[in-house]
Parts: C-alpha cells; sequence; structure tokens
C-alpha cells in the first residue's frame, strides 16, 4: 500500500495564488452581455412577486426576455466562430 506522503510533492507542486487565470477572466467578460441580460429579467420577474402583473411589467419581462435570447444567440454565434484544437 502506497503512502499518501509519497504522492505529496506531485499534488501541491504548484501552488494556487487564489486568482483567475487570464483565459477566465476572458471567458467571463464574452459572457457578459448574457449574464447582465439574465439579471435584468430576474429584477423585472422580482418586481411582479408580491402583486398583480400590470400590463407594463408584462411588456417590461417579454423585452427582457427577448433580452436573454439576443444574448444567447450572439454567445452562439461567438462561440462558432472562435476555432479551436487547431481546427482549420
Amino acid at each position: 500500500m502506497k503512502s499518501i506522503a509519497a504522492l505529496q510533492a506531485v499534488v501541491t507542486a504548484i501552488p494556487f495564488d487564489g486568482e483567475p487565470s487570464n483565459a477566465t477572466l476572458e471567458a467571463i467578460e464574452q459572457e457578459m452581455p448574457l449574464i447582465l441580460a439574465e439579471v435584468d429579467l430576474l429584477d423585472a420577474q422580482i418586481m411582479t412577486i408580491d402583486r398583480p402583473v400590470t400590463e407594463l411589467d408584462a411588456r417590461r419581462i417579454r423585452r427582457a426576455r427577448n433580452r436573454v435570447l439576443a444574448a444567447r444567440r450572439d454567445a452562439a454565434n461567438r462561440a462558432g466562430t472562435v476555432l479551436r484544437g487547431g481546427a482549420a
């Protein structure tokens, strides 16, 4: 039976500095329009939790849903144009 102490140097060889990598930050930046659109939709829905939905509320929610769909479409189109893994 192997001791875990023998593997400790391999596991802890790269220290974690607690900061996100540049690739992670870039991915977040690419998704930010979708994140903001989803937050707007959630805000519109939260406003109608404790009261009846008015025509203005319905329009606000519908517009927010349309912004989310547009942001998802744009994100999908951006992801389709990026060639990864050495594809030509």
